[in-house]
């Protein structure tokens, strides 16, 4: 067999398709595998150049490969799909994928890998907000079913309990329909209970993290925030700068620029979004607690006078992020400037 020096693996949940090249960038293999064939495969190869599309499950096999002396990057799937030629099969992706991972431009595009430990941490942050998700649902369904027999409540998840107690006050509510929020009742508070051990665990986590103490004296960010950026962001210095880390959190406008003419679209919403939601939510905070207090930064005191206030939160959203970038990469800690006063409504 020649010698292999980049191969292209296109994985999946039971068959994985392998494309590789040599030196002369000539194929020499063209193979499909099981799933438990791939290590043992790869296993008896020299080292060489793997690269797969980046993805939950590409992380696992990125550690195994490296384990076995092979460097492996991961590529973004958005980077790789302009290299598929005709139509979708994959032997088609493998090759695209071997032909993207040999791109000069596309190596400051390849995704850091992630340890078993970080993975983990990610999954907690995952699952609390399925949890969160399923409590809002919960609750809007047991606001839905109440509505139906006459009982109303304010927004808050604070005023479910008087809303509960109302409709077992209520006799003329039946006893189908009472066993039946009493259900849902069951599993708000079951939901809510898991969420709170997961907020332990996830400040747990913080505390534990130094960059992650250190970023959550940013306005706006707060631990959760901190945690998330200390956890998603494995590499600050894999960012060529601090706009580049807002475009990748999806906070710059799109661009539309052509025959010489500057356009900028809406906002791009790249990234992770869980990520972005987190920021945008605590710039929103730190907005309204600068109406309240009278008190902010004169870059963002003259633009809430002149913006709408969702614009202004995205605009100091990606501010957060390049502070955040800044801190990540130097080492260093937040040092807050000085605020000037709000001028007052006329």
């Amino acid at each position: 067999m020649e010698t292999i020096v980049r191969i292209g693996l296109d994985t999946s949940k039971s068959v994985f398709q392998l494309h590789g090249v040599d030196g002369m960038e000539q194929p020499v293999l063209r193979r499909k595998l099981r799933r438990g064939q791939v290590l043992a495969f790869f296993g008896r190869l020299p080292p060489a150049l793997v690269a797969m599309e980046a993805c939950g499950a590409s992380h696992y096999w990125a550690r195994e490969l490296r384990s076995l002396g092979h460097e492996v990057a991961m590529i973004p799937p958005q980077y790789v799909k302009p290299y598929v030629q005709r139509g979708k099969s994959d032997a088609a992706d493998a090759e695209a994928i071997c032909e993207a991972a040999s791109r000069p431009k596309l190596r400051k595009n390849f995704v850091p890998i992630k340890s078993a430990e970080q993975q983990g941490a990610q999954m907690l942050t995952r699952v609390r907000n399925q949890f969160i998700g399923r409590r809002t649902q919960i609750a809007n369904s047991i606001r839905g079913y109440a509505a139906e027999f006459g009982f109303t409540a304010p927004k808050g998840l604070s005023r479910l309990p008087q809303l509960l107690i109302d409709i077992r006050a209520d006799a003329t509510v039946p006893d189908l329909a009472m066993e039946l929020v009493e259900a849902l009742a069951t599993e708000l508070a079951r939901v809510g209970d898991l969420i709170a051990k997961l907020d332990k665990k996830l400040m747990q986590l913080h505390r534990s993290n130094e960059m992650s103490r250190r970023l959550a004296t940013i306005p706006g960010v707060g631990p959760i925030g901190a945690t998330l950026l200390s956890i998603k962001v494995v590499d600050a210095r894999g960012f060529r700068s601090a706009r580049n880390f807002a475009a990748w959190l999806g906070l710059t406008p799109k661009n539309h620029s052509t025959a010489g003419k500057n356009r900028l679209g809406v906002i791009t919403r790249a990234g992770d979004g869980m990520l972005r939601t987190v920021l945008v939510a605590g710039a929103t905070a730190v907005i309204a607690d600068a109406r309240r207090r009278g008190r902010s930064w004169p870059w963002l005191k003259d633009l809430i006078t002149r913006k709408p206030p969702k614009l202004v939160a995205i605009a100091l959203a990606n501010k957060l992020a390049r502070i955040a970038w800044k801190l990540m990469v130097s080492g260093e800690r937040y040092r807050p400037a000085s605020a000037v006063p709000m001028p007052t409504p006329k």
